[in-house]
């Protein structure tokens, strides 16, 4: 059991990781978004006034702008990944990450040359010049003809600084070169062990690069079941928290597709959509393309909101009230952003059964929106707002209209079979509890209830010293004061500054590493500081914020004096 922990513990670290270089994307992707949406020929058919020189310079400015991002992912990940896996010293696993990545690429390009395999592009056209290094399975990189590793070569790079980094930073070298030692000795490191990995990689990436893509034309190939089937599995994943280790690779490489879209070998089905969304002669996107992605908008935005009034219509009468101002606004929440946590562990905490129907209905929405040809994507949250920029604004390409066509037959499916399976097994959703209690469920609880381990946490240190957000002398705090006093409220209920190790935070929590678990109160961490949920994996203490996680990690690791 321990064994399989501590893997479940480092896949989850190696899928957060992911987090801070994908987080560009998003941003990136609405700027290239809008600037597709105005540029793209049926726009400017229905608004000609929008195609004059000024607007449409501004435009295609936005679209070159969030190009960027995602003509240079490789080495975003080899940085973004380095920082992620690096519990200290951030500042010198980026360094470290850029300079590897650059080694990789340089000697791969050396070792090209030595051996005649280097493809001579100096005498052929544009098209002509992609399709050879194509076909040799080369690439450019930064300007260095390499092999074409594309994400996986920042991944490759960012996992390798990560055990580089964590060995090299506690080196002290004798006291003549002692001003090298510590983080200053991890890019010198790094440059030497990434001489050896390129090597490595030389030799055996071409194996591994048909393998690959042998998978990933059998995942092509696997057709509407397979995309049925990952919709399944990656409902499964998320109470464990892997599902960001299945996710992130099939949207960001190989693994998840290839395809030829405007001359252009792309892989990852978020490059593929939005190199898609760019290319004015396509009329309609491939739905292989948004296979494992489109059907998402149907559950997060009318299916969860149709279980979310499933439960409203089955709680007591007298409990109606509070239970509906919970569900809604967490329905409300996963239908507008595509956060979907607070609602989908509520019900797989008082029943995993509804859970797992919650899985397969998922599943099947994927599998529909993939049969009709849906086209919509996102690079993630899949919410109202991000179906308007990447779907509606998009024209008729995308085929945005089905999300609606799918999705309101959906939420009478997911009310239906809910309130169905909540009378007929009695289950206590919020409002049907034998007590007067009505909440929603914490993240922890619905971990413990679907069968990972999760140890019981005791009583924190007292809290009179950690004063609530509302607190100050009778005054209205401001904003930053408020966060300040939940950042001391939040240090106080993890057992003080003495028994925190590490801070971090995700897109969604906010993750403390504690000594002694027993000393972290979680009631007062989802009832007083306003948790969304909360879990522990190991000594880490995980509580669910929103976007407000990143927010609570600076302050409390301002207040702590601990450094990225």
């Amino acid at each position: 059991m321990k064994e399989k922990n501590k893997f479940i513990s480092a896949f989850e670290q190696f899928g957060r990781s992911f987090l801070l270089p994908v987080s560009v994307l998003p941003g990136a992707g609405i700027i290239q978004g809008i600037g597709t949406a105005f540029t793209n020929e049926n726009t400017l058919k229905m608004f000609p006034f929008l195609n004059n020189a000024v607007f449409q310079f501004v435009m295609k400015f936005f679209i070159a702008l969030g190009g960027t991002a995602f003509s240079n992912l490789p080495v975003i990940f080899a940085v973004g990944v380095s920082v992620g896996l690096a519990k200290r010293e951030k500042g010198s696993a980026a360094l470290s990450g850029l300079l590897g990545f650059l080694v990789l690429h340089n000697v791969l390009n050396f070792l090209l040359k030595i051996s005649g395999r280097l493809v001579n592009t100096a005498n052929l056209s544009s098209g002509a010049a992609k399709l050879a290094l194509s076909n040799a399975m080369q690439t450019k990189v930064l300007g260095i003809q390499t092999m074409d590793l594309s994400v996986f070569g920042g991944i490759i790079v960012g996992v390798s600084v990560y055990f580089i980094h964590k060995w090299a930073v506690k080196q002290e070298l004798p006291t003549m070169i002692g001003f090298f030692s510590g983080p200053r000795f991890v890019p010198i490191v790094t440059m030497v062990a990434m001489s050896f990995v390129a090597i490595a990689i030389f030799f055996i990436w071409p194996t591994i690069q048909a393998g690959i893509s042998a998978v990933s034309i059998l995942v092509l190939k696997s057709g509407p079941i397979g995309t049925f089937l990952y919709g399944l599995i990656e409902r499964a994943l998320l109470p464990f928290g892997l599902h960001h280790g299945l996710n992130w690779p099939v949207r960001t490489t190989e693994l998840g597709g290839s395809w030829t879209i405007g001359g252009n070998h792309v892989v990852g089905t978020v490059n593929a959509y939005l190199a898609s969304l760019a290319d004015s002669s396509i009329k309609s996107i491939d739905p292989s393309i948004t296979r494992f992605n489109g059907g998402k908008f149907v559950y997060f935005m009318f299916g969860l909101s149709g279980a979310a009034y499933a439960m409203y219509k089955t709680a007591s009468p007298e409990k109606r009230k509070v239970a509906g101002s919970l569900l809604f606004a967490a329905a409300g929440t996963s239908f507008l952003t595509g956060i979907t946590e607070p609602i989908e562990f509520t019900f797989l905490f008082v029943a995993p059964m509804l859970y797992a129907v919650h899985a397969v209905l998922a599943g099947s929405a994927l599998f529909v929106m993939h049969m009709l040809g849906a086209g919509v994507a996102t690079p993630t949250g899949h919410g109202f707002i991000n179906l308007v920029i990447y779907g509606v604004l998009q024209g008729p390409k995308t085929h945005w209209w089905l999300v609606f066509l799918v999705g309101i037959p959906y939420f009478f499916l997911y009310y239906y079979v809910f309130k169905f399976m909540i009378l007929k097994f009695n289950f206590k959703t919020p409002g049907r509890e034998d007590t007067d209690e009505v909440k929603l469920a914490s993240k922890q609880e619905a971990r413990g209830k679907y069968g990972l381990k999760i140890q019981n946490v005791g009583q924190a240190a007292p809290q009179d010293t950690a004063p609530t957000p509302e607190k100050s002398e009778g005054k209205e705090l401001s904003k930053q004061e408020k966060t300040h006093q939940q950042a001391l409220g939040l240090i106080a209920a993890h057992g003080g500054p003495e028994n925190i190790v590490d801070v971090n935070a995700c897109i969604t929590r906010l993750r403390i590493d504690v000594k002694d678990k027993s000393l972290v109160d979680k009631d007062t961490i989802v009832n007083q500081y306003e948790a969304l949920g909360f879990a522990e994996n190991g000594m880490q203490m995980q509580s669910i914020y929103g976007a407000y996680a990143n927010v609570l990690k600076m302050e409390i690791q301002d207040i702590l004096g601990l450094e990225e």
